[in-house]
């Protein structure tokens, strides 16, 4: 699109990247290496901070769970597995790129269950019969 003519803001929009971007890849094209050197661009890249041994320690660390790695409670969290990289690799990454490491290594994004162990459903139903009633406010003759 842009050999064609079209501006790097056009291009950018209609290809879901930044203007940036475009004008960046526009300064390549520019810059004589044409669409060879435009290619040539995904090829380079900072290199992995953690390797596949990294990651299979991370995965396991993982499912042993948080208390097993001197955190209170077995709920993992982004900033906790994040301590937890840079404590074991001493490598800092920011919580999305902990959250998509995640995805990459088959984890997913789940809520805890909110509801108690210990709660008692025969109580509660009988609480509901008996005490919320007199505690609910009634309408008053006028609304009524």
């Amino acid at each position: 699109m842009l050999l064609a003519g079209k501006k790097p803001s056009e291009v950018a929009w209609a290809v879901g990247v930044s203007r940036q971007t475009a004008y960046s890849w526009k300064a390549v094209i520019e810059g004589g290496g044409g669409i060879e050197a435009l290619r040539n661009l995904s090829r380079g890249g900072r290199p992995a901070s953690l390797s596949e041994q990294d990651k299979q320690w991370l995965t396991q660390a993982l499912i042993d769970g948080p208390t097993a790695h001197g955190f209170g409670t077995e709920l993992w969290t982004l900033k906790r597995v994040r301590i937890l990289i840079e404590k074991r690799f001493g490598v800092r990454f920011s919580q999305v790129h902990v959250w998509r490491l995640l995805g990459q290594l088959g984890f997913s994004n789940q809520k805890p269950d909110k509801r108690a162990l210990e709660r008692d459903e025969q109580a509660i139903q009988r609480w509901r019969r008996s005490r919320w009633p007199a505690l609910k406010k009634k309408p008053s003759a006028r609304a009524a």
